[in-house]
């Protein structure tokens, strides 16, 4: 891993207590800069009383060059003021690394294939399927942060039933009648129908066009139609028997929760299930060389993860290779109230809408500030909202501030070398700005995207709570603070980025 002040710390501290120490910010920074409970969790142990250890840790830590003052508070808290320089090597760290600060977190760095959205192309990306896509986005961009090989895929089914119907409903259109009951309605089937053609083509042109534009780009696109003719090629391979005039794996046996229908019986067609494609496609990702398989999908796929971990298993896959993060519903409000926004079909967000009426990075943020086991709902006037109360422009509006300090510093030099006395908000924001390798290693390692806006809005809060109390420019610490908001300004950008979110020079 590179660079990590923080990390640094708890490693010289751990040679001194024998045993792993975490560092944690107390609350209250009269309580100091970071504090440990290691020595809590050693008594039982070492047959000690606690506070006798942490006196011990205490007085240890004091060689350090890092630790100013250490205190052994209630039942055996160590509590750690740093030095100065301490900050000063911190920030001279994020100087240096630029906006690769905090990258580069990843041990075993891995082949990685995250496959996201995968809407069938029967009508436009709803905003439903956009959460699918902000989550495997911003995980894939966290990975690739990490310093994994990270490549997009969307996957979609171009026949079978609902894609007859789909094209069925257009054929009803361009010859002026009424779409099938069960069909597809909407204004955007009529604006297929005005056009030649098959449909579905034009409408996978409109999902890619429209994920662009959502600043989600797909290194590869993989078909259902085509992944099922190497069926009968993988049908042997599995532990499967015959049930009804149906195929089934014996997927129970290898930890799912069920058997599952492989080819469904003469009597319903004798056709593959979805279920045989899934088969097909795993086998064809693992043998692309992925080390790991990510997919994300709705949270009524549940069932789908124990599945995908048969599979492996009955094929001779380690299960460890396959994973599967499920999202929760999204909802938009309005006032309170659930809002129906579409021009289209009164039942359905399209995305385009969505980032029509808040902007892309609104979008983005909102669909991804909530961890994906929770249903969300989204404040529509909220998300438009272009003040300090929409969080997403708060966190930019404090990197614009930073751009415009930086702009009219001119070529003025910046420095990380610290005052003999360092103000609080300084030292509030040196660390807040070090928590940053950790965090962004641990959202890319729990797969958990919104650590990143939580984080940023700490930051922003620290930064404003600094530039409150402190002049930057034509300061004595001109230099100093030059250096402290030069790494916040790539902080917020870096934590923007990886969830697809700008930061802008002005606003």
């Amino acid at each position: 891993m590179r660079a990590n002040a923080v990390a640094r710390l708890e490693a010289r501290l751990s040679e001194l207590a024998g045993a792993p120490v975490g560092l944690e910010r107390p609350n209250d920074p009269e309580h100091g800069d970071y504090a440990t409970n290691v020595a809590m969790q050693l008594a039982p142990v070492r047959k000690r009383s606690p506070r006798e250890l942490g006196e011990e840790l205490a007085a240890a830590a004091l060689g350090l060059e890092e630790v100013e003052r250490a205190e052994v508070a209630g039942p055996g808290f160590v509590n750690l003021w740093l030095a100065p320089s301490w900050f000063g090597e911190a920030l001279a760290e994020m100087l240096d690394a630029g906006d690769a600060y905090g990258g580069g977190s990843a041990v075993r760095p891995e082949k990685v294939q995250v496959e996201m959205v995968s809407a069938n192309p029967t009508g436009p990306i709803t905003v439903a399927s956009a959460r699918n896509g902000a989550i495997g986005d911003s995980v894939a961009r966290l990975l690739h942060f990490a310093g994994h090989d990270v490549e997009r895929e969307y996957y979609y089914n171009d026949s079978g039933a609902q894609m007859a119907k789909f094209r069925e409903s257009v054929e009803a259109i361009r010859r002026g009648e009424e779409p099938p009951e069960d069909g597809y309605r909407g204004e955007y089937v009529a604006e297929l129908a005005a056009e030649d053609g098959d449909p579905v083509p034009k409408m996978l042109e409109r999902i890619e066009s429209t994920l662009e534009r959502f600043r989600i780009h797909f290194d590869s696109w993989a078909l259902q139609s085509e992944l099922q003719l190497r069926l009968p090629e993988y049908l042997p391979k599995l532990d499967t028997y015959e049930k009804d005039g149906a195929i089934w794996a014996r997927s129970s046996a290898y930890g799912d929760e069920e058997d599952r229908v492989l080819i469904r019986s003469p009597e319903q067609g004798g056709t593959p299930t979805y279920r045989a494609a899934d088969v097909v496609y795993l086998v064809d990702k693992l043998e692309r060389g992925f080390n790991r398989a990510i997919y994300v999908l709705g949270a009524d796929h549940h069932g789908t993860r124990n599945w995908y971990a048969a599979v492996a298993r009955m094929l001779g896959y380690d299960p460890e290779r396959v994973e599967v993060l499920l999202y929760q519903l999204v909802h938009l409000t309005r006032g309170g109230q659930q809002a129906k926004m579409s021009k289209r079909r009164g039942d359905v967000v399209f995305l385009e809408e969505f980032m029509d009426d808040v902007g892309v990075d609104a979008a983005r943020w909102f669909l991804v500030n909530r961890g994906p086991d929770q249903t969300i709902d989204i404040d529509v006037d909220l998300a438009a909202d272009r003040s300090e109360k929409n969080p997403v422009y708060y966190v930019q509006y404090a990197h614009a501030r930073i751009a415009g300090i930086r702009r009219n510093a001119g070529d003025a030099s910046t420095s990380s070398t610290p005052p003999p006395e360092l103000a609080q908000e300084e030292r509030d924001l040196i660390k807040r700005l070090a928590d940053f390798p950790g965090i962004a290693s641990e959202a890319a390692e729990r797969r958990s995207p919104q650590a990143m806006p939580t984080y940023a809005i700490r930051v922003a809060d620290e930064f404003h709570r600094f530039y409150h109390h402190h002049r930057v420019l034509e300061s004595d610490e001109q230099a100093f603070r030059l250096g402290l908001v030069t790494a916040t300004q790539a902080v917020i950008a870096r934590a923007l980025g990886l969830i697809g979110v700008d930061a802008p020079e002005r606003m």
